[in-house]
């Protein structure tokens, strides 16, 4: 299952995501968004595990949990299906 994480503070590791997940279960995956200008993280990420039970413990349990000081906001990704993820630009003439 894969599960957002938001409102994580900005001088947060993976390997620091990754602990704090870790203790519900296995980790396949840890993807934090860094800014492509400063190389600092953006205050969110993504976490994939592979058992969905132990996902689903590690949301109930973390969300609206306090993390370095700010309440982080966690939740299970859910994708749109048929639908084109990029949105295609039309030409004006």
């Amino acid at each position: 299952m894969d599960i957002y994480v938001g409102q994580l503070p900005y001088g947060i590791k993976e390997n620091e995501l990754k602990e704090l997940f870790s203790e519900f279960g296995e980790i396949a995956k840890v993807n934090l968004i860094m800014d492509r200008f400063s190389g600092r993280p953006k205050g969110f990420g993504f976490i994939e595990m592979p058992n969905n039970s132990e996902a689903d413990q590690a949301i109930k349990a973390l969300n609206k949990s306090t993390f370095k000081g700010r309440e982080i906001k966690v939740s299970q990704v859910h994708r749109q299906r048929g639908k084109n993820k990029r949105m295609k630009r039309r030409s004006r003439y």
